[in-house]
Formats: C-alpha cells, structure tokens, sequence
C-alpha cells in the first residue's frame, strides 16, 4: 500500500534546466572501485498531468558529452568499442508509466542506447516544489535505477588476469533534475 500523498504541483510542461541537473553513472572498474561518470549536454521535459499518475517524461541525451575526468577513457566511450557515438549519437528515455511506490514514484519508460530500446524502471523522489527568484517555479526530482550494459549491446570484455573484467556489466544511473515551469 502506498503512502504517497498527492503531490501539489501545477500541471503543466515543466523543462529540464541543464545548468541545475545532472544526468549521470557509476560502473564497477577492475572490480575494486566503481568510476562515475555524467553527461554534459541533455534536453528534457516533464509534463505534470492533472492526475499525476499520468504524467510523463522525456529525456535526449548527447553522448559524445559524456565525461568521466579522463579524456582516453572518453574517447574509447565514444569509440564502436562501446557507444559508438559517431552512429548512434542520443540516448533516449521516455516513460510509459509512471506508479507510486512506497513513499516516491516508479516511473517506467523505454531507453534507447546504441540503436537497442528496452524498458528500464527509475525509482523517482520529489524533492520539492517552488518559486525562484526571477518569477518562475521551479520543480526537483531526484532519479536512481540500473541496468546491464550487455542488454543493449553494449558488450565489451576485457578480462582480467585473476578474474572479472575491467568494466563491469551492471550500471547504475542518477538523475538530479531541477525543471521550471514552461508559460505560453
């Protein structure tokens, strides 16, 4: 049974504000350490229904921004070895569904990596909701969930000499998004 109260937010389109969000990752790396890494350039909206069990959202990511403070490790990112930016340049997200679990949401949407689109879940926390200084308000989630790289063909291994490989197969995606209310 759900505990989530029905949040106050003014439906409407709600758009990403890329200079207060971040779009980011963490995969193990020699099977001692987990290397985090974000994207820099992303678009995306939130459309608040009036129920907001209807709401939905969408999310394009550039891949070739992808950073992970090693500018070799970039580039071989970028490489056919695992993104293949040069023929698949976006990551997708766009929800099907969005449930309340607990006390956040599930929202339950379609990701496309690597030309591959499969379902994926993000456990959604409402961190809140209010006005900013120049008039606007302004809305902020917080967003966890993973998946197999492998899954969407993504499946490079470099073994390691006394087992494992260099990059894992699980990662785990965040997402901190800060959106403001769009006017007409």
């Amino acid at each position: 049974m759900s505990t989530i109260v029905k949040p106050d937010i003014t439906p409407g389109t709600w758009a990403f504000d890329p200079a207060h969000s971040e779009i980011g990752f963490s995969v193990r790396h020699l099977m001692v350490s987990k290397v985090k890494g974000r994207f820099s350039t992303f678009d995306g909206s939130i459309t608040i229904a009036e129920e907001p069990l209807e709401s939905s959202v969408n999310v394009s990511v550039d891949m070739s921004s992808i950073d992970t403070r090693d500018e070799n490790r970039d580039a071989h990112l970028r490489s056919p070895d695992f993104f293949e930016t040069d023929k698949y340049p976006t990551m997708r997200f766009a929800s099907t569904e969005v449930r309340p679990e607990r006390d956040s949401y599930v929202v339950v949407g379609d990701l496309t990596i690597h030309g591959v689109t499969k379902p994926v879940e993000l456990t959604v926390e409402l961190n809140g909701v209010g006005s900013d200084p120049w008039g606007g308000r302004r809305i902020g989630f917080s967003a966890t969930g993973e998946i197999s790289r492998k899954a969407w063909g993504i499946d490079i291994d470099m073994p390691l000499e006394n087992g494992g490989v260099v990059v894992g197969d699980k990662i785990k995606l965040y997402l901190e998004v800060e959106a403001v209310l769009q006017t007409d």
